[in-house]
């Protein structure tokens, strides 16, 4: 092999440790329900295309010395993985809220393996995670993912070493107003769970001879489902609004 054609390999190399690493972690391809020969495809030819459109900014740095080789790719594993943890975030903060908005109205019990990691997660959960998902896909949000790699060349360039005190800030920012979002999409149903039990609470009091709660369970679950069907889309258009300003816009 001449220097040319191991620089080209070295620099394809590089590209494909922070794509690789990044969709190793993003929501959706590295779901366990993608077959592993369609991600690592995926992968390269997103690694080919991005060395293509960035030769200029990646070939210099191929350099098969493995003093100097070693550190640039394990700063480029650190920086895909980062992208891709940042978008995995999002995703497991909408499910922690899915299975808490399952147990608000009483439905948490009917469980079964997850869209996404293959967990057992509530069906409420799995409703959420998968329309939530589905809509990401639809709008071309993964789009916005290979552009913001495109992007991660000028703000940490390979020559770059890995900061690890910025990307803790990102992260915890990351994972800090996903949650408080998912807050917010889930209120209605905190509101209604408390509202609720209250009220059940206080008319079990007054009538202890009748077993009010477990009359009153169907009752609970059925408002919670109609509480749902009317605030999904609202909830997903709040999802969809916000992913790429909490995860990729940072």
């Amino acid at each position: 092999m001449n220097q040319y054609a191991e620089t080209v390999v070295i620099a394809a190399f590089l590209s494909f440790c922070r794509v690789g690493a990044c969709f190793m972690l993003v929501p959706g391809l590295s779901s366990i329900r993608v077959p592993i020969q369609i991600r690592l495809f995926t992968a390269l030819a997103v690694s080919f295309a991005l060395l293509a459109t960035l030769w200029d900014q990646i070939v210099p740095f191929a350099d098969r010395r493995p003093g100097i080789l070693a550190p640039l790719i394990a700063s480029e594993l650190l920086i895909g993985g980062l992208m891709g943890l940042m978008t995995r975030f999002y995703i497991l903060s909408l499910q922690f809220m899915g299975s808490a908005i399952a147990m608000l109205v009483g439905f948490g019990g009917t469980s079964g393996p997850g869209i996404e990691d293959g967990e057992v997660e509530s069906a409420i959960g799995n409703l959420i995670s998968f329309s939530a998902l589905m809509l990401l896909f639809a709008f071309n949000f993964h789009h916005e993912v290979v552009r913001a790699l495109v992007e991660s060349y000028t703000v940490a360039p390979v020559g770059l070493a890995f900061k690890p005190q910025a990307a803790l800030i990102n992260l915890t920012d990351t994972l800090s107003d996903s949650f408080l979002l998912m807050l917010r999409i889930g209120s209605p149903f905190i509101a209604y769970a408390i509202i609720v039990n209250l009220t059940i609470g206080f008319v079990n009091k007054l009538t202890p001879q009748i077993p009010v709660y477990f009359i009153s369970l169907p009752f609970v679950v059925t408002g919670g489902l109609f509480l749902l069907y009317f605030l999904i889309g609202t909830m997903l258009s709040f999802v969809a609004d916000s992913f790429v300003p909490l995860t990729i816009g940072r």
